[in-house]
């Protein structure tokens, strides 16, 4: 766990841009299921979601086709949060950062980090963007 102080303007970056900061399990539960589509971001302290992942993000939901609910949940902070949107993602394995789009609670999309790290923030904001095309 990291100290709230830090971890606050992280956080900021996305609900500034609208997505809704995620807490706990149920909450977590109720977004991926709920009907239409959602983009879940699994943020971090790293590098890479700073200079790559949180910026994709926010450009990508700039876009005029989007998901329904923009959310996200931050790795190793709430723990029980972050658990339940990973077994969502299931059977991609842990990332963090990583993002994640559903359609009606079905897993449609996913960026790992293996997939942000070390490319530029348009490059993943625009792989988004397709996806949004597709789904949304």
């Amino acid at each position: 766990m990291y100290p709230e102080y830090l971890v606050a303007p992280m956080r900021a970056e996305l609900t500034n841009a609208g997505f809704q900061e995620l807490k706990d399990a149920e909450a977590v539960k109720s977004a991926i299921e709920s009907e239409g589509t959602v983009l879940v971001v699994v943020n971090s302290v790293c590098g890479c979601a700073a200079a790559n992942a949180r910026p994709a993000a926010r450009a990508a939901v700039t876009y005029e086709k989007h998901p329904d609910k923009l959310v996200t949940v931050f790795a190793g902070m709430e723990k029980d949060a972050v658990d339940t949107a990973r077994n969502y993602m299931l059977p991609y394995p842990p990332s963090s950062p990583s993002m994640a789009l559903f359609k009606d609670g079905k897993l449609v999309h996913i960026i790992e980090r293996h997939q942000i790290e070390g490319r530029p923030a348009q490059m993943i904001a625009d792989n988004l963007v397709h996806a949004f095309e597709q789904y949304c």
